[in-house]
């Protein structure tokens, strides 16, 4: 009876100390293993200006007066207040003094770029139009870093995104990250496993403005431990354990 309590003492120890690491396979990013799904290149899609989009207007001209009609100042031919911020409309549009409401939704900030300078021809022959996306953050929520961060660049990638929010917390579920985003057919949520090699380049990989990046946590985090100090302590706590039963079995006997 005694021995049978103790190999199930030690069953369920080693059983612990099973569960309670996180292994390299369970945390490292760019594997390259068949039991990890495999992401198909994807072709990056520039971002297309959607409705409460803010965009930083910015008029370059030689002619002061017209700048200034358009809402910029301009000193000695060279701009230096004429930033201008403007919200897309729910119908799409754009309100700029003195021109007719300009549809911008759809386009990407380049096309934008064009069409606006093509507004502003007839009334500044030599005019040369700049546009930046204002709100180009995304956020981050769950086991990791939290809050709203910048797009500091175009085609951010999902990792250089964690590493800005101070990245993934070790009890984070990497293999099921989730992104909600914002398209032209609706709210779209996909799930992805960051520690795939495959994941480079592939749809998943970057980031949009708006994004909300979800890191859910990990089913392990409750037994898990991440030092070997914490390690020791289960160690410790198992012996603790047997010793407690057997001297129990020893006693009662």
């Amino acid at each position: 009876m005694m021995k049978k309590i103790v190999n199930i003492v030690c069953y369920a120890c080693l059983m612990l100390l099973a569960t309670s690491c996180y292994t390299r396979r369970a945390v490292g990013l760019l594997q390259e293993r068949n039991s990890l799904p495999e992401y198909d290149r994807g072709v990056y899609q520039e971002y297309r200006l959607r409705k409460n989009d803010e965009l930083t207007l910015r008029i370059i001209s030689a002619n002061q007066e017209s700048v200034r009609m358009f809402g910029g100042i301009q000193n000695g031919g060279m701009s230096s207040n004429n930033n201008m911020v403007y919200r897309i409309y729910e119908d799409g549009t754009i309100d700029i003094p003195f021109l007719n409401r300009i549809p911008l939704e759809g386009m990407t900030l380049e096309e934008a770029e064009t069409f606006l300078t093509g507004q502003l021809k007839p009334y500044i022959p030599d005019v040369q139009v700049k546009l930046a996306l204002s709100t180009s953050t995304f956020c981050v929520i769950g086991d990791a870093g939290r809050g709203y961060f910048n797009i500091y660049k175009e085609r951010l990638t999902i990792y250089q995104a964690l590493a800005l929010c101070g990245g993934v917390n070790e009890s984070g579920d990497i293999g099921h990250v989730k992104i909600v985003r914002e398209t032209n057919e609706g709210t779209k949520i996909v799930s992805f496993d960051l520690r795939s090699k495959s994941l480079i380049d592939s749809e998943y990989y970057y980031i949009y403005p708006n994004d909300i990046i979800y890191v859910d946590v990990t089913p392990k985090r409750f037994w898990a431990v991440n030092s070997y100090s914490g390690f020791l302590g289960v160690i410790t706590s198992s012996l603790s354990l047997l010793l407690t039963v057997w001297n129990l079995v020893v006693t009662y006997q």
